[in-house]
């Protein structure tokens, strides 16, 4: 059975979503770099992705801009991040892309997986040392503790790391780029799969149900 995340309505979402597991962990796999990539980024794309954002109430500015942002301008002044390749191929395929991607331990999550907004007051710490940050109105990815993952920062807690062995991917895209989402995640897949080892899973992305 493939793991499911329940998707509530919301007219702008367009998520992709797959499990890579990896034979050993992730910190001793290896990434063949694309020499080029598909598709590249935008402003329309960055505008699209902010209305994404902004749906619920969020404000995708400042240090709550979009992931996707953070790594093109890294990439512009030469200070990409290069961690191991199961990360790397995240931010690969996110800068390349102009789409946030959130990339979770399968082993960390607890319970059934929904995105949904989240409420007023919600918040959670991102960093080692112990940040935090104000997610109220943003489209989020729960476990049954709380936000996982968020198209701005993912949780501390969930996050992968040295040991991690298996990754939950979420593409989030938008309704506003028509098939984006799926270029996207096969291109980011087909990255992920090229990692000696790495195998890739389905995710079913379900509607949530109306209670």
């Amino acid at each position: 059975m493939p793991l499911t995340v329940h998707v509530a309505p919301h007219p702008l979402l367009d998520a992709g979503a797959f499990v890579a597991r990896f034979v050993q962990p992730i910190v001793g796999t290896q990434l063949a770099r694309p020499a080029s990539a598909p598709f590249s980024t935008s402003e329309e794309i960055k505008t699209a992705v902010r209305a994404l954002l902004r749906h619920g109430g969020f404000k995708p500015s400042g240090r709550s801009k979009p992931a996707s942002e953070y790594l093109v301008a890294a990439a512009a002044e030469g200070r990409f991040p290069t961690i191991n390749a199961g990360v790397d191929a995240c931010n690969i395929a996110s800068l390349h892309a102009g789409l946030p991607i959130s990339l979770v331990d399968v082993d960390k999550l607890d319970g059934e997986l929904s995105i949904r907004i989240a409420p007023d007051g919600t918040s959670y710490v991102f960093n080692p040392s112990g940040q935090t940050i104000d997610v109220s109105g943003l489209v989020c990815l729960y476990d049954a503790q709380g936000p996982t993952g968020t198209p701005v920062k993912d949780a501390q807690r969930t996050k992968t790391h040295d040991g991690t062995t298996a990754a939950l991917s979420i593409v989030w895209g938008t309704t506003a780029l028509p098939g984006r989402t799926a270029e996207v995640t096969r291109w980011y897949r087909e990255l992920v799969a090229s990692i000696p080892g790495a195998t890739i899973e389905d995710v079913a992305l379900a509607p949530a149900s109306r209670r």
